[in-house]
């Protein structure tokens, strides 16, 4: 018996039938243990949502709906499992289980094996990702290692709780920024042809761009050493297609596979920006001033209008972009997650007043800025300057750090919060370090259950639950019950820091149970029951580090 998908239908009709102008869904109700044990097993905060609605206290509507939970679940399953159920300021509905219901979680993981923990809130709908997109003017920074790392974690998190996910990168393979590029590129190459020029002052410095620069001359010798806008366009071109390769080998070498790449060059050469704008033009949304084409953005909650065709009849960055967003949604996405950068985020008024204006609803679209990573050695802090070209790479940590180490430090924070990745520490084989003391905790339990094996411990069916009674295997079990409101709140919340979090307590509560007793001993059953134990949590790891992208190893 699934006890949380129980407890959820339970608590979902006990509050429906309570409060019927509130606007409730089951998929909205997430369960969460709370942060003291005194506190209980597994709390929900759906009172204090349902209050503010009803105009009572939180108090006051969970003490309502602890009474319809009481009268409901008397003849369910659940009514041997629940030996208590309170509130607790500002309206907190704390449950209290016996061992039985917690019991019930070694089932339901030995059931559903990998699956354990998945949920249908998405009901199979369509949900885009948008991230990293970053231009292809140069290697992928610790930045976008930082995007790369959330976004593709996310989508893992949203599939796993029910969507139907696509993760897509918009390159922004036109503009001013692709000039710069060419332009930087044909320089060098001319420095390689003994022709001495002015370095442009926003070229891009690097070393990668000598490194195309003498590609270009290796194989074409002085072909487009004129300065007429062939060899201009030659240089644009074929930087952007080098750098953009670079870029998918970086992603892909990090465990990032899209499933869509949409070119704005592209969308430039079709008709869909004239589309886009002829719908905002036919709403009234785009006026002529000063020369140039305005969307009028502070219709929905921007603080100024914005230029989307200039005076000189070019398109504004913005341009594209609605036109992009437009596509995203004919593509009939119930739900666009764009994942950007801090420097990003005075764009999102505008991008949300664009959807809007466009005809979708406004909570259709979601924008998270991830906040910057800075990166550490030990207490020395590693500069870096884009500016000179100085700066530290994506493929630069991961072959520092390994794969899966630098995306569970990239994911170790709220993507709110700036990070510090602390390049030594994630290095360590050692407890210090944080993937390893939780990968370490996976290599040990295949390490018993291959030592079980081998002393003749093989049959594990039918394992009594009952003899697990030790405190520390009742933690333990109450963590891997845990599991499924984890991965509703992390994709409910869009956060999944919260999955890394579960697992350093996951490994912490297994550790302190293997240091105090011993799986496998001459107690046949008890033995039996340990092993059962232990796999759960190998398959809880498991899952929950697939879906951060990280490994787990059998060894280490």
């Amino acid at each position: 018996m699934d006890t949380d998908k129980l407890l959820k239908k339970i608590i979902y009709d006990a509050s429906r039938k309570l409060f019927k102008g509130v606007s409730i869904t089951e998929q909205n109700i997430i369960l969460q243990a709370p942060k003291l044990p005194e506190h209980g097993h597994i709390s929900t905060n759906i009172a204090m949502r349902v209050s503010k609605a009803a105009g009572i206290s939180g108090m006051e509507a969970a003490g309502k709906i602890i009474g319809a939970i009481q009268r409901n679940i008397i003849k369910t399953p659940l009514n041997a499992k629940i030996s208590q159920i309170c509130a607790k300021e500002p309206g907190f509905i704390n449950f209290f289980f016996t061992n039985l219901a917690i019991y019930d979680v070694l089932e339901d993981i030995n059931k559903k094996g990998d699956m354990y923990g998945s949920c249908d809130m998405g009901k199979n709908r369509k949900i885009q990702i948008e991230f990293v997109s970053a231009n292809p003017t140069g290697p992928l920074s610790v930045a976008h290692g930082r995007q790369a790392a959330v976004g593709d974690a996310l989508g893992n998190i949203l599939d796993f709780a029910g969507w139907k996910v696509t993760r897509e990168y918009f390159i922004n393979d036109q503009g001013r920024q692709m000039d710069i590029l060419g332009e930087s590129i044909r320089q060098r190459y001319l420095e390689f042809l003994g022709q001495s020029h002015e370095f442009p002052e926003e070229g891009y410095k690097g070393e990668y761009i000598r490194d195309i620069a003498k590609l270009v001359m290796d194989k074409y010798s002085d072909k487009y050493i004129k300065p007429d806008e062939t060899a201009r366009s030659f240089f644009r071109d074929y930087g952007c297609e080098f750098i953009m390769n670079v870029i998918k080998s970086e992603l892909e070498d990090f465990g990032v596979i899209f499933d869509v790449w949409t070119s704005q060059a592209k969308l430039v050469s079709t008709s869909k920006i004239e589309g886009a704008l002829k719908i905002l033009r036919k709403k009234k949304f785009l006026y002529e001033s000063e020369g140039a084409v305005w969307f009028k953005s502070t219709a929905f909650g921007d603080d100024k209008d914005r230029v989307v065709i200039k005076s000189d009849g070019s398109y504004t960055y913005l341009a594209p972009d609605i036109a992009y967003h437009q596509d995203k949604f004919q593509r009939k996405f119930d739900k666009v997650i764009n994942i950007w950068g801090p420097d990003h985020h005075g764009y999102i008024p505008r991008i949300t007043a664009a959807v809007q204006a466009l005809g979708f609803a406004k909570d259709a679209i979601t924008v998270l800025i991830v906040q910057l990573a800075t990166l550490w050695r030990g207490t020395e802090q590693v500069r870096m300057s884009t500016r000179a070209g100085e700066f530290v790479t994506l493929r630069q940590v991961m072959q520092d750090t390994g794969k899966g180490a630098a995306r569970f430090f990239f994911l170790a924070r709220k993507i709110s919060s700036h990070l510090d990745f602390d390049i030594e520490l994630a290095k360590k084989q050692s407890q210090e370090n944080p993937v390893y003391y939780v990968q370490y905790a996976h290599a040990r339990i295949c390490n018993i259950i291959e030592h079980a094996n081998a002393e003749g411990h093989k049959n594990t069916t039918n394992p009594d639950f009952k003899l697990l009674i030790q405190q520390e295997e009742l933690d333990l079990i109450r963590e891997l019950g845990e599991f499924p409101s984890v991965i509703a709140l992390c994709a409910q919340s869009l956060e999944p820091c919260g999955l890394v979090s579960y697992l350093q307590s996951t490994a912490n509560k297994f550790h302190s149970f293997y240091d105090k007793h011993r799986v496998v001993s001459d107690d046949t059953e008890l033995t039996k029951a340990r092993l059962a134990l232990i796999a759960a949590t190998k398959t809880v790891l498991s899952t929950a580090l697939r879906l951060l992208g990280v490994s787990a190893p059998i060894k280490m």
